[in-house]
């Protein structure tokens, strides 16, 4: 590695060091950990920019080409950019997560083509390869299969340029939702796996079990493994939120033997937002019930509305997080949820997106949620911004507006 790209690797991983000794850490996790379990100081705002990060730290900005060294130097840059700007409840720690070098085998069949739209960052569509019903006794369980080798050097790597400045641990994360309605509308296509529901219903749910006991069997494969890791701190779960919680890892947890109970998981059904609440029980999340048992604590929901469905998501096992999309009707959700759940709202995105920005709405948006929501766990996830209309200073004005009301409404009680 060329020496000056060395030091501006190091120079950047001690500018995270510096932050995360921010006694500011400190006060943010003890905030997190309240809001875990239920007894909550004030409703916690979290910034995650997500397509619009190109924006903000456009790619050709970075100096390094090679991987993963230039993974590492998008990462340090985002948590600096994200300490500087945003202002939100995230913490900084002073840690550097090396993942594996691995392979998954899929579902044993080929990965669907797919054509995109000229527009960058656009749509697209794909060809699922399953096809016909019989199509179905081709696929197979999914495993990982690591280069323990590769993986090796990659650590060493982070370690000798990183050491002595951050924690560098081997962690990966293995998968970002166990649902089964994204790997299915992948293999079967979305519209056919709607229409499935009502011409082919016995082979919908036979599709299902296959996938509920290939999910289990995935889960499996990388605890015998030993490659499961605890999301219990500075982790992302679910599709908004924080792992910091003491009620994970449980009794019978072994350091050198993370186990499923001992972690967080998390599943949603975005696919079939259009689906009645009863179809959506019966041919997706009663199938998920069984991954949800396997694991100590469990987030559910992503982008669908739940408000005509609140009944069937709280009869999943271990739940304790729920996902209010923008789309969903806050004052259901509210009387849903109540303190018994963290209510994880997710803010309209558009708002960052339009042509205008109006901190002046943003501010009544946010306080009328905060007054429907008294007496609720509530936090607020700023997330699917995939673009802020190349003006980046709207996310810090839109954190500051949230981070305003969220104390109001702590010292309103």
């Amino acid at each position: 590695m060329d020496p000056k790209d060395r030091l501006y690797l190091r120079d950047l991983a001690r500018r995270v060091a510096e932050i995360a000794a921010d006694p500011i850490q400190a006060e943010r996790r003890k905030l997190w950990y309240a809001q875990n379990v239920l007894k909550p100081i004030k409703p916690l705002v979290f910034c995650s920019p997500e397509g619009s990060w190109v924006e903000l730290v456009p790619e050709s900005t970075l100096r390094l080409q090679e991987q993963p060294m230039r993974g590492w130097e998008y990462d340090l840059r985002m948590r600096i950019y994200t300490w500087e700007h945003f202002g939100d409840d995230q913490v900084i720690d002073a840690v550097l997560d090396v993942s594996h070098v691995s392979e998954n085998s899929g579902w044993g069949v080929t990965a669907p083509q797919t054509r995109t739209s000229d527009t960058a960052r656009g749509s697209y569509i794909w060809d699922p390869p399953v096809k016909e019903l019989s199509d179905l006794d081709k696929l197979r369980y999914p495993e990982v299969t690591v280069d323990w080798e590769a993986t090796q050097k990659r650590l060493e790597l982070a370690q000798e340029l990183f050491g002595d400045i951050l924690q560098v641990r081997l962690r990966s994360s293995w998968w970002w939702s166990l649902g089964l309605m994204n790997p299915w509308a992948t293999l079967r296509g979305l519209e056919q796996l709607m229409v499935d529901m009502v011409d082919n219903p016995e082979w919908m749910h036979r599709a299902m079990r296959f996938l509920s006991d290939g999910q289990l069997h995935f889960l499996d494969n990388l605890q015998e493994q030993g490659l499961l890791s605890l999301n219990n701190g500075n982790q992302y779960v679910g599709s908004g939120t924080w792992g910091w919680t003491d009620e994970l890892p449980v009794a019978g947890y072994r350091r050198d033997h993370v186990r499923t109970q001992d972690m967080w998981g998390f599943t949603e059904g975005q696919e079939i937002t259009a689906v009645s609440p009863a179809m959506h029980w019966e041919f997706a999340m009663q199938y998920e019930v069984p991954i949800h048992k396997r694991f100590g604590l469990t987030y559910y929901g992503c982008c669908e509305p739940l408000e005509k469905k609140f009944e069937y998501v709280k009869r999943l096992p271990n739940l304790r997080a729920v996902s209010v999309s923008p789309w969903c009707d806050i004052r259901i959700a509210a009387e849903a949820l109540q303190d018994a759940y963290i209510y994880s709202w997710k803010p309209h995105p558009a708002h960052l997106a339009a042509v205008h920005f109006d901190s002046d709405y943003v501010r009544a948006y946010i306080r009328e949620m905060l007054e429907v929501t008294r007496g609720c766990v509530v936090m607020m996830s700023l997330k699917d911004t995939h673009t802020c209309n190349q003006q980046p200073w709207r996310f810090d004005e839109w954190t500051r507006v949230a981070q305003e009301e969220t104390l109001r409404a702590a010292e309103r009680g």
